[in-house]
This record gives structure tokens, C-alpha cells and sequence, in this order.
């Protein structure tokens, strides 16, 4: 036999008639007239068959299955409200956007940034997660990625982004208590801050190659895993690190680095690309990024560009 529900408006004026035992605070309640409230619980009645509330002195109270049915009611009006509720709050919530990419890229150039884009794009949330290892994308670990390298991943989307150069820089302190070194060969006297990891990046012999200093033996000093931690190094006075340029473009800016022999041109040899998976480079939260990525990258590059002109240093603040 079917069960015929009432409408909504009779289950809600059955619950909170019989929380308040009164037709007219349930009237005041739900903002309509006390024979509104009247005519909907007796629709419930006649459906179900059964009465719901019965006369006790100048008040009400509920019969047996009013008691039985008033909770039930209540808490079934309680997960509609819940899930709507939730429902509103998952349409309203930003969307996810997941970021792959190196740390020490992250830390020196993209989180700087990073405010910008939530500025232009408050409901979308970027989720950045940093890996040496490369991501697979088609393994839904990651939306968009920003990977070093010569391109050419794959079936991958990819874009660049951001040409380097490299060179090395101090404090201005370490610079005022050493001296300036005068000519490239003299840096083999100081303390250079060296990566630990062999990998595609220019090295200091390259550099030096570069400057026209033969170096035979690189001299002992401390070595990192990350390139930002050498460069958080530098900026404590500890020495005189190789930088790259997207690393250390800001600190540049700031004041808390200094490029040395600027003459010295040497380029790296991986750029920095963009990528995804193919066919999602278009989707609206990829497109937005990409496209605040881009632009910039390209006010980066500028940048760096300009910088590597003779004269080229950053102005200072």
C-alpha cells in the first residue's frame, strides 16, 4: 500500500505546533495565519489517517501518533535543511586548483606572486604541491604543473615560460667585509655555496668556463640540496652563491643580494615550462591560470632580460 506524503508546508507546521504546543506560535513561527497552520496539519491527517494533536484544557497536546510521528518529522526536515545547506556551501565553495613544481621554485618566485592571482581569482584555490620527482599527470595527482627542463614530456601540454641565466651573488654585507673580488678568478679565494645534487643546471665551473677562469680543483665549501637554501645562505652572509635568475629576481630587487661581474653572461640551459595534461589546457580554472602564469613570466623574462644588458643591474630601492 502506498504511503501519501503531505506537502512540506504541513510537515512543518506539524513540527512546530508540536514543539510549541499551540497552532498560533507555529502560525508566528512560519509567518503565516493560525487556520493556515490549522488546514495544513489537517491535510496531514486525512492522509495518513491517523489524528495528530487533541484539545487538553485551553491548550494542545498530542495524541499517541502525533507523539510517534512528531520526532520523526523533525528529524527529516532537519536532513533536508542539512543537505541543501551542504549542497548550497559545495556550489558556493572555490574550486581546487592542484600545482606541481620544483620547491625552490615555489619559494623564490610562484608563492611570492601567488597573491596576485587570488586577487583576480578569489574563488579558486590553489593547492601548491612541491616534488623533485616528476608527476604523472594522467594519475590525477595534479592539474597543471611547472617543470625545469628542455621540453618535449611526452603527450604533455606544454608551454614555456621562463628563460635563465645564472650568476653569482653575495650580501651587501658579506661584499663590504670581504672586498670586491676584482676579476672572476678571485671568487676561487671565497667561500662559494654549492649545490650537493648533479643535475642539468650550470654549475660554478661552468660559470667560471663562462668568465675565462680555468679551474682546476672547485675549492672546498658548503654544499645544499636546494638552490634556495643556498641563496637563504648567501642572504645570511655565509658566501657567495650561484643564482639563477627566477630564484633570486626579488632579492635582487630588495636589496638583500647583489649580482657580481654582471659582464659575465652565461645562460641556463633548462627553461621553465608549463604544463598539463592534453585537451584541460582550456578548462576555465586552467585557462585563468595559465593565461596569469604567462603574462607573469613574461614580465619575468623582461626583466631578467633587461638585467643581463650591460648596466643592467636592478635599481635600487
Amino acid at each position: 500500500m502506498p504511503v501519501h506524503f503531505p506537502p512540506i508546508a504541513a510537515l512543518r507546521a506539524l513540527e512546530s505546533a508540536a514543539r510549541h504546543l499551540s497552532y498560533t506560535r507555529a502560525a508566528k513561527e512560519l509567518h503565516v495565519t493560525q487556520s493556515a497552520i490549522s488546514h495544513q496539519i489537517h491535510h496531514a491527517e486525512q492522509l495518513w489517517g491517523v489524528k495528530l494533536f487533541r484539545r487538553r484544557g485551553r491548550g494542545l497536546a498530542l495524541t499517541e501518533a502525533g507523539e510517534a510521528l512528531a520526532p520523526v518529522v523533525r528529524d527529516f526536515l532537519f536532513r533536508i535543511t542539512s543537505t541543501l545547506e551542504d549542497l548550497k556551501e559545495e556550489d558556493e565553495s572555490p574550486s581546487d586548483l592542484r600545482v606541481t613544481l620544483l620547491q625552490s621554485f615555489a619559494f623564490k618566485w610562484l608563492v611570492p606572486r601567488l597573491g596576485h592571482f587570488k586577487h583576480d581569482y578569489p574563488d579558486i584555490d590553489v593547492w601548491i604541491s612541491t616534488s623533485d620527482v616528476l608527476v604523472e599527470f594522467d594519475q590525477e595527482t595534479a592539474d597543471v604543473g611547472i617543470r625545469l627542463g628542455y621540453g618535449n614530456w611526452g603527450s604533455l601540454h606544454e608551454e614555456l615560460l621562463l628563460t635563465e641565466y645564472v650568476f653569482p651573488v653575495c650580501s651587501p654585507y658579506f661584499l663590504r667585509e670581504h672586498g670586491a673580488p676584482g676579476e672572476p678568478k678571485n671568487l676561487l679565494d671565497l667561500p662559494l655555496l654549492r649545490r650537493s645534487a648533479i643535475d642539468i643546471l650550470p654549475r660554478w665551473r661552468d660559470w667560471f668556463h663562462e668568465a675565462g677562469v680555468v679551474v682546476r680543483r672547485m675549492p672546498s665549501g658548503t654544499k645544499f640540496p636546494q638552490t634556495s637554501l643556498a641563496l637563504q645562505a648567501a642572504i645570511d652572509h655565509q658566501g657567495i652563491a650561484l643564482a639563477r635568475s627566477a630564484h633570486v629576481l626579488d632579492d635582487l630587487n630588495a636589496g638583500r643580494l647583489i649580482r657580481l661581474f654582471p659582464e659575465v653572461v652565461c645562460r641556463s640551459y633548462a627553461s621553465y615550462y608549463f604544463v598539463c595534461a592534453p585537451g584541460r589546457e582550456n578548462e576555465p580554472d586552467i585557462a585563468a591560470f595559465r593565461q596569469w602564469l604567462a603574462d607573469e613570466a613574461r614580465k619575468s623574462q623582461e626583466e631578467f632580460d633587461a638585467m643581463m644588458q650591460p648596466g643592467g643591474n636592478p635599481p635600487d630601492d
